[in-house]
């Protein structure tokens, strides 16, 4: 089956639509909240007293900050013992939280609606104005609007707005954060508007010279007036592409839809490389006159797919090199900041990632629009379970109420994405194959359809490990209702499914990173399997120790580790961002890297290494391994060349064949010696590649190592320190594991810090932070919006010396 789709894709920034004067007013809503962790009575009345509250702004997320009554063992930090999620969630906790926020309306200000928009609040959440009960949302994952119009008071006088947060029970297989974690937007909007994310932009056909673009924009609140489209269409370079007038048309009812079709000549595409953005201007008129203007940025290009081609974009075929992700930020939990979102996106383009699967709920509005900006292609993913339960308080109690609310939701914010490719409709659901969860996928997909048939819909389906003794064969009504099958670590019958099935088009979901060269093997060899999404592309909170090697002797608990592990650690790269050893592997497998090496921990006699599905050996790019004094160390080179020399402190060791057969890796028995292990590439009899590990001197320095020295002066930006112990030559001390005081002066905070260790629960967001392979991490965040001036950070640890480090809010 061919499935073809052309589209031109909206890009929506951080400030959303962007209204001409005296037609709207759309503002961030997220300055200055009051906030009281536990439940209360008549917080929601407008009179109730919240002075004791703690005024936070948003995004803001109550489950990584630090628990009162800290006890060693059993509260540290975020982190307890009696958490209900337990090794899901991280240890971490939930519970109920109220939000309010006073605030009155300019006078003067003529507007018909105004209406709240939440990006996501995880979970449960009411929303109360002037003590009315506006509001219910149960997914934590989804966006919702909240008309406030009637329940305000007249312009001039305080109006409260009060927000009942619940997160009870177990509800999540991961750390999902509790809170108001992503924006909130007060619009306030003339009679006749343009819907809340009411303007879709396609593209009917593309060429080198020519793209058509068609915009529809839902016109609201016309009544039975005349009513006109006007749009101009900007470039890239910031110059008029197209102007256009549709003709006027009679408003009908309560919702119109008017649709205007433009020539843009000589179009400039968006693609992967090259993520070029348009935007639309798009005017309301009605009865000649203008009610509402939105600038909505868009990306024009084409996505193809089928078992025959693969997957092409703008006619180009392009392997789809994914990595899932969950939501979270790291140390700053689940809490949507602008600067967070981005850099996540940027470390995944870094990576050589091209794709990112938003596992296993849609993501911010902000994630996507960095997607769009740098050309990160999206696997835009709905549900995590349909009516089955995963736990017990999870979604599937509102499923069948909300499930269509909240897909619309989903398509119709995400809708104009560029970077948004396909929309999944669920993961590993229990009823996947049950006549119960056919009937669901049906709807489900009928009316993703409905919403948007400009992209294909997957699904992620799994072996029957839920379901002993139904056999892989029942998948087959489940893949004939998708465009594309999602396929979770199931590469072994990606084979005997395409002689069965030649049209289906495939796609590996899930992978394990232990097995990423069969992965990718079948994805550079075959055209019907268009890609791989490893689990997962990064290190996240929750699913405590997922990937782990242990030695044979340590007691095994299932499949998690039990506290005080914390985090996945199944990540190509780790929380602060820095390349795991797999991430090299895959370096390597993808083309990003000629030579990789990497030296295994010494395993004490007697005992014998488990890696864990998810996981990957405990070895590491590092030379330095006191105490082992002529022992056999093993050492692994990855790399595409044929042939592999080693040598220790410039003697030959070994040579060893590489390629396909050994899976690009070579091993080696080194005794080790301290000094300079050197991995030379040899092709053709001559040296072509090499890559070095050097044992270090001792630690002398602290360097902090920005991503950013200069700051935009709000809340939304961040600059993430780098915190490395050096030797004196300034050498990352690779096995260095060193208590570090930090401190923060300034116009700024410490917003969060911490190391890749994922069982150090001690250094998340502490004072002192241990270092972990002679690295950590500080986050700093500007105090106040609008606010210039400078941020200093301080690092100190006994017997190294170190230069504070100043950033600069402008």
């Amino acid at each position: 089956m061919k499935y073809f789709l052309a589209l031109a894709l909206a890009a929506c920034l951080t400030s959303g639509m962007v209204y001409a004067q005296n037609t709207r007013s759309e503002s961030l809503f997220d300055d200055n909240w009051k906030f009281h962790k536990g439940d209360i009575s008549g917080a929601q009345n407008i009179n109730f007293d919240d002075k004791s509250w703690r005024t936070v702004d948003l995004p803001h997320d109550w489950s990584i900050e630090k628990l009162p009554n800290q006890s060693p063992g059993n509260v540290v930090g975020p982190f307890s013992k009696d958490s209900p999620g337990n090794t899901a969630t991280g240890y971490t906790l939930g519970g109920t939280g109220w939000y309010r926020k006073t605030f009155a309306l300019k006078p003067g200000e003529r507007y018909s609606q105004s209406v709240i928009n939440f990006d996501g609040v995880y979970m449960n959440s009411e929303v109360w104005v002037n003590g009315k009960l506006l509001a219910k949302h149960p997914y934590g994952y989804t966006a919702f609007d909240v008309d406030i119009s009637n329940a305000l008071k007249p312009a001039g006088q305080p109006n409260v707005i009060a927000v009942k947060v619940q997160n009870d029970g177990r509800n999540s297989r991961w750390y999902s954060g509790s809170g108001i974690y992503r924006h909130v937007w007060l619009i306030r909007k003339q009679a006749a508007h343009i819907a809340q994310n009411g303007i879709s932009i396609t593209t009917g056909g593309l060429s080198a010279n020519k793209a058509t673009i068609k915009i529809v924009a839902s016109v609201e609140g016309a009544g039975k007036a005349n009513v006109r489209l006007a749009i101009k269409l900007i470039g890239p370079d910031g110059k008029i592409a197209q102007v256009s007038k549709a003709a006027e048309k009679n408003a009908q009812s309560a919702v119109t839809d008017i649709a205007q079709a433009l020539i843009v000549n000589q179009p400039k595409v968006w693609s992967v490389d090259k993520p070029n953005l348009y935007t639309a201007e798009v005017s309301i008129q009605v009865n000649g006159k203008t009610t509402d203007v939105a600038k909505v940025p868009f990306g024009i290009r084409t996505i193809h797919f089928d078992a025959t081609t693969g997957f092409t974009l703008n006619g180009k075929k392009v392997l789809l090199k994914g990595g899932c992700l969950h939501h979270d930020n790291g140390f700053l939990g689940s809490a949507t900041i602008d600067r967070a979102e981005e850099r996540r996106v940027e470390l995944m383009k870094a990576n050589g990632f091209n794709a990112v699967r938003t596992s296993h709920n849609p993501p911010s509005k902000q994630f996507l629009d960095a997607c769009d900006r740098n050309g990160m292609l999206v696997i835009d993913e709905a549900f995590d379970m349909w009516e089955r339960p995963k736990n017990p308080e999870d979604y599937h109690l509102y499923f069948k109420d909300w499930w269509q609310r909240d897909l619309k939701s989903m398509i119709y914010r995400d809708r104009n994405h560029p970077s948004v490719i396909f929309w999944s409709i669920g993961n590993e659901i229990n009823e996947r194959v049950d006549s119960l969860g056919l009937a669901i996928e049906k709807q489900l997909v009928d009316e993703v359809k409905h919403l948007d048939n400009t992209r294909p819909v997957t699904e992620a389906i799994c072996s029957f490990w839920d379901h002993p003794g139904y056999k892989w064969e029942t998948t087959a009504p489940a893949f004939a209702m998708l465009d594309v099958g999602g396929y979770n670590y199931m590469h072994s019958v990606y084979e005997s499914d395409h002689e069965k099935y030649p049209q289906r088009i495939m796609m590996g979901t899930e992978s394990y990173p232990k097995e990423a060269f069969d992965n990718w093997q079948k994805v550079e060899n075959d055209p019907w399997v268009i890609g791989d999404f490893v689990w997962t592309a990064m290190d996240y909170f929750g699913e405590t120790g997922l990937g782990n090697s242990r030695l044979n002797n340590e007691p095994v608990r299932g499949i998690l580790r039990p506290w005080p592990w914390f985090n996945g650690f199944c990540g190509d790269i780790d929380i602060t961002g820095s390349k795991k050893p797999q991430m090299l592997y895959r370096d390597v497998l993808w083309r990003n890297s000629d030579l990789e090496m990497v030296v295994h921990a010494p395993i004490p006699e007697g005992q014998q290494e488990r890696v864990s599905q998810w996981g990957w050996p405990n070895e590491w790019a590092s030379w330095n391994w006191a105490g082992s004094d002529g022992k056999n160390m093993d050492v692994r080179v990855f790399s595409r060349y044929p042939l592999i020399r080693l040598e220790l402190n410039g003697k030959i060791i070994d040579e060893r064949k590489s390629g396909e057969d050994t899976k690009f890796i070579a091993t080696f028995k080194v005794p080790y010696q301290a000094g300079t292990l050197k991995a030379i590439a040899v092709k053709d009899g001559k040296e072509v590649a090499s890559k070095t590990l050097t044992t270090t001197g001792k630690p002398a320095k602290i360097m902090l190592m920005p991503d950013r020295s200069n700051l935009r002066a709000n809340r939304n930006d961040l600059s993430y320190i780098k915190i490395e112990i050096t030797d004196a030559g300034g050498n990352i001390i690779p096995d260095a594991d060193t208590p570090v005081k930090l401190s923060v002066s300034g116009d700024g905070e410490i917003a969060g810090s911490g190391s890749a260790n994922p069982s150090d629960m001690e250094s998340v967001n502490s004072p002192v932070c241990k270092t972990y392979r002679g690295v950590a991490l500080a986050i700093l965040r500007p105090l106040k919006n609008n606010k210039k001036g400078t941020i200093t950070l301080k690092a100190e640890a006994d017997g190294l010396s170190c230069i504070p480090l100043s950033v600069t809010i402008k």
